[in-house]
């Protein structure tokens, strides 16, 4: 089957607006593979770069995909080949790379940040993936320096992962427990049962915010020194914040900035930090107008641990998170409301993912 010429693609129209569009195919560069889409799905980043980013007109939309290869590189980082089941992760919405996308019908993505798809798994299941593995890459183990599972601590630790039922929260919660850590974490009643399935050893609902924040203290006695934040808002890190130790060092790492001087003002011993996943691809990106120059040493990283991530999964270790497939449609009029689903705060419980 020959290759299109142009192919249907979810871009950026205007700042807060995407739409469905006919543009060129996508073109192959030396790392990267062209891979024809079978499924993607929506995460909070692709409303918020459409909504508050600026200059990303033009820009195709999406981070997550599963999809099969069609051309490869020259230079490819991984032995992919015609034919092959891979995922993995995209910058979407990369105004230095307009074309880099995942909401297409056929994609050009980066090698070393993909991984071919275990034969258990499904599509739609490592559609749901991509983003989230790179997001523990750089939050547990570049930001907070956790040991990686092959080489788990040998002495009792503890830490906090905030929104345990989040997509990001359920491969964190799987990752830090096979680095060899006590994991206490939060979400609401609902979801306890799902979490605790996990393997975590102690969940609190974070609806009643003080009593959270006691029952914490008093499960790690007020020596909480690790917390990672996957919801990232001024409430949340709020908790985090009052949970940790106040009496040595801790360390904090959200997914989203958070301004250190509100947290130290609630608690000074803490360091504050921010994980950037797009980190793992090794390129230069401007997002939110801050700019990130390559660095090769994050993208060899991210090439590493996403190998480590497809034996995980290989080997039944790593689960991902619930999807809900098509549950606005499918294809890519499907994955456009669901983006509108996300923007509105009506995602609970699974991770969206539409087929194409």
């Amino acid at each position: 089957m020959s290759l299109p010429a142009t192919i249907n693609a979810i871009q950026v129209e205007s700042q807060g607006k995407a739409v469905i569009k006919e543009v060129p195919l996508p073109k192959l560069r030396e790392d990267y593979s062209l891979v024809r889409t079978t499924a993607v799905a929506v995460n909070p980043i692709d409303w918020k770069l459409i909504d508050f980013d600026q200059g990303l007109a033009g820009t195709t939309v999406g981070c997550d995909y599963a999809g099969v290869v069609e051309a490869v590189g020259p230079n490819l980082t991984k032995p992919f080949k015609k034919g092959d089941r891979i995922a993995g992760l995209a910058h979407g919405a990369n105004k230095v790379q307009p074309e880099n996308g995942t909401f297409g019908e056929y994609i050009v993505v980066k090698a070393g940040v993909a991984f071919k798809i275990p034969a258990a798994i499904s599509d739609e299941e490592a559609a749901s993936l991509g983003l989230g593995i790179a997001t523990v890459a750089q939050g547990l183990y570049r930001s907070l320096k956790l040991p990686l599972p092959a080489k788990p601590i040998s002495e009792s630790a503890t830490i906090l992962i905030y929104g345990g039922a989040t997509a990001t929260g359920i491969l964190g919660i799987q990752y830090a427990k096979l680095s060899g850590f006590t994991i206490v974490t939060t979400c609401s009643p609902q979801n306890f049962a799902y979490v605790n399935s996990l393997g975590v050893d102690v969940v609190f609902d974070y609806t009643d915010a003080e009593r959270c924040i006691a029952d914490i203290r008093e499960f790690t006695q007020g020596q909480l020194r690790l917390a990672w934040e996957c919801v990232a808002n001024p409430a949340t890190a709020s908790i985090c914040a009052r949970a940790l130790s106040t009496n040595e060092k801790s360390d904090y790492s959200s997914l989203l900035p958070i301004n250190p001087k509100d947290i130290m003002a609630i608690n000074s011993n803490i360091n504050v930090r921010t994980s950037v996943a797009w980190m793992c691809l090794g390129e230069r990106t401007e997002e939110f107008g801050a700019v990130s120059e390559a660095n090769h040493e994050e993208y060899e990283f991210g090439t590493a641990f996403f190998d480590l991530s497809r034996e995980l999964l290989a080997d039944g270790k790593l689960k991902p998170a619930r999807q809900s497939v098509n549950a606005t449609g499918g294809g890519l009029a499907g994955a456009l409301k669901g983006i509108e689903e996300c923007r509105y705060g009506n995602v609970r419980g699974a991770k969206l993912v539409y087929t194409l």
